[in-house]
């Protein structure tokens, strides 16, 4: 079914699994801690808040998982790194890497843009200075500065009650990212 208000998928794109949704902790206090440290899993007893995967420019099919100190000292860099997340329920999908300062975003804190106590958007705030971007739209809070987005779908696992089914369930549901994306949200 076509959607006025998304962009269809970039043919040509590898679409790469990261893993069932209840494999992520649903990050769900504001501005609380990093996504690097340890919660509650659905699936175990505890891990990170987030799963870095390390994109080769030159080849997107040979992404691999990345943990630990292999972050910050890959070889390709945090300019070649996709965050991928779960807060207050929704999958995110963006770069690693700052772009004001080249920091690991993984270190960050995701928070509610509020207007008068109401959530209008998500945001995700760089511990090295302090700016904060939009997680749907990658804009910063100052200056010119965007983040990458990736899109993002959940899919049946087929392994799953919810696969062999068709239905969807949440967190027997199999999160999937593709290519960069401008404004738009995918799930």
């Amino acid at each position: 079914m076509a959607s006025w208000f998304t962009a269809p998928s970039r043919k040509g794109d590898a679409w790469f699994s990261v893993g069932l949704v209840s494999s992520f902790p649903d990050i769900t206090e504001s501005g609380s801690a990093s996504l690097s440290e340890q919660r509650p899993c659905a699936e175990q007893n505890s891990g990170p808040g987030c799963k870095v995967f390390h994109v080769p420019a030159t080849d997107s099919s040979q992404a691999r998982q990345i943990e630990g100190d292999s972050i910050f000292h890959d070889e390709g860099g945090l300019r070649d790194q996709v965050l991928v997340f779960k807060y207050k329920g929704k999958i995110h999908a963006i770069n690693n890497r700052c772009p004001h300062s080249s920091y690991p975003l993984s270190e960050g804190v995701p928070f509610d843009i509020e207007d008068f106590g109401i959530a209008l958007s998500a945001g995700i705030t760089c511990p090295k200075h302090g700016w904060s971007f939009d997680l749907f739209s990658g804009r910063a809070d100052r200056a010119n500065y965007k983040l990458g987005v990736w899109e993002v779908q959940l899919r049946p696992h087929p392994g799953t009650a919810a696969g062999a089914n068709n239905e969807k369930d949440g967190d027997d549901q199999e999160i999937l990212w593709q290519g960069y994306i401008r404004c738009e949200y995918f799930l």
